[in-house]
Parts: C-alpha cells; structure tokens; sequence
C-alpha cells in the first residue's frame, strides 16, 4: 500500500471528517470516505488515519490493542505503526494506508489523494 501521508500536497484533497471534539485524546474515530474504511486515533493530541483493514486477511483493523505507536491486528496478531502505515510484525507483509491529518477551525480534515 501507499502511504499518503508523504503525497505532495497538491495531490492530496483533504476532506472534512467530524469537530475535533469528538475525538478525545486515547480514542479512536471510524468513518468510511466512499468505499475506503478509516480509523483516525488520537494520541497524546497527535491525530493518525489509516486504512481500516489488515493487509493479511481483509479484516477490520481498527479496534485492535495500541502499543506505543502500533496497532496489533485483533484476528492474527500483524503490526502495523499507524503513522506511516508501514507493517511492523508478521504474519501481514504488506503495508496499509496512512492518510494525512490537519484540524482546522476545530475540525478533523483527513488527505485523501486526488483522483
């Protein structure tokens, strides 16, 4: 997978998500961007979005267990650092998706690239 996050920013359309309200620090937030799942965390006030799906199985990612930066895939135990979307641990071998984050105004904007 590609990781957005390193996208030159005139190839990114950023995308109104929710207030930054709704997401307090230590929570995570899903939304779906068209047939995309997202999960964005909030982490010491530090936003992160990543695809919302294990690049080993298909399945949801999201409300796996955090360490440190890290998400721990809930179904095979595959890591992944939520920053750069890079796979971290077995048994997944290919990265997911890691989208830039810009609160403006107090709303969440996620970067998705332009088509």
């Amino acid at each position: 997978m590609f990781n957005y996050t390193a996208l030159d920013e005139s190839k990114v359309e950023y995308l109104e998500i929710a207030p930054v309200s709704e997401l307090p620090n230590g929570e995570r937030l899903f939304v779906d961007l068209g047939d995309k799942p997202i999960v964005i965390f909030n982490i010491a006030g530090q936003l992160f979005a990543i695809g919302d799906v294990c690049t080993h199985d298909d399945g949801p990612l999201g409300d796996g267990v955090l360490e440190d930066h890290n998400i721990v895939c809930p179904r095979h135990g595959a890591e992944f650092d939520i920053r750069t979307g890079k796979v971290m641990s077995m048994p997944a071998v290919v990265d997911i998706p890691a989208y830039p984050v810009q609160v403006r105004d107090g709303v969440i904007f996620i970067g998705m690239p332009k088509e």
